[in-house]
């Protein structure tokens, strides 16, 4: 008589019996979170809004050699610069550029919101080009306007301003301060005027000597506060005077409160990373699998 296993399939299964495929189960259910975890999956909102204030702002400020006047100390054009790097480090949603001028005017940064570039511009910055003959003597406040405003032509901001500071009086360019001024209301830019250092004569460096050694002479410092006052007015603007670092820095506050636009960003397709609940669900896949075969489903070899 042959030994049969039919007897036991008419016998009702325990629930050890039907559960015996679990752990492969498991293991296959570990292996795809695996492959979804790493797919990285990622969520996502599909739209916000914030509003930030932010307008489109170009500073203009004068090199001229009777800039390293030493009454701001260290200096005129180390004071203006170390305050205007404070208000650009104060405004990080705006456009801002910057425009020099002397006897003439150029731009050393264009509108940019890269505040870091404009920052290292700034690096450079200093009077040598007219010291060393390089640009033209005297003071072009008319060219300061006219160029920072040409940048500003295009802007599509609802606010645009210019923020002018020299320490003397127009005596050199093709433009007159009021026609610069009347370019920049065209424009709807608002001009804000800093007049900058004491009145009076100071004794400073005027040239270079051929041995190297400077030559210092008394230099009398005419100031045009009546052009400046002209120019705010025209824009809609408003005519400071700074006789030292900390009303310097008092100003240019001044402006950064008053001069707030609330604008309106959209930010698209936030992403945040998704697939850390992934690869839980595996590990604990994985270790409830090695658990029911060590224990309950252990199969005796």
């Amino acid at each position: 008589m042959m030994a049969t296993t039919k007897n036991y399939l008419r016998q009702p299964k325990t629930l050890r019996a039907a559960l015996v495929d679990l752990p492969f189960v498991l293991r296959l259910i570990a292996f795809v979170l695996v492959v979804v975890a790493m797919a990285r999956p990622q969520t996502h909102t599909a739209l916000s809004e914030r509003e930030t204030e932010g307008i489109d702002i170009m500073l203009a400020l004068d090199v001229s050699t009777s800039m390293l006047t030493p009454d701001l100390r260290p200096d005129r054009i180390t004071a203006a610069k170390q305050v205007a790097v404070e208000f650009v480090g104060n405004r990080p949603n705006d456009n801002i550029g910057l425009t020099l001028f002397a006897g003439e005017a150029f731009t050393q940064c264009p509108l940019t919101t890269d505040h870091s570039a404009l920052l290292r511009m700034f690096q450079y910055v200093n009077c040598d080009l007219q010291q060393a003959g390089i640009i033209a003597p005297g003071t072009a406040i008319g060219m300061g306007v006219a160029n920072a405003a040409a940048h500003l032509e295009k802007s599509k901001a609802k606010s645009k301003v210019i923020i002018l500071l020299t320490d003397g009086e127009n005596n050199a360019g093709e433009i007159s301060p009021l026609m610069a001024a009347d370019i920049a209301k065209s424009m709807g830019i608002r001009v804000y005027t800093i007049s900058v250092g004491t009145e009076g004569s100071s004794r400073q460096a005027v040239a270079t000597l051929p041995n190297g050694e400077t030559y210092e002479a008394d230099v009398e410092h005419r100031k045009d506060s009546t052009s400046l006052q002209q120019i705010a007015q025209a824009t809609g603007g408003i005519f400071y005077r700074a006789t030292s670092k900390n009303k310097l820095r008092d100003i240019y506050n001044d402006i950064d409160q008053l001069e707030k636009t609330k604008l309106r960003t959209i930010n698209y397709d936030q992403h945040y990373e998704a697939f850390q609940p992934f690869v839980l669900a595996a590990i604990l896949a994985l270790l409830l699998e090695l658990l029911l075969r060590a224990t309950w489903l252990r199969r005796i070899p």
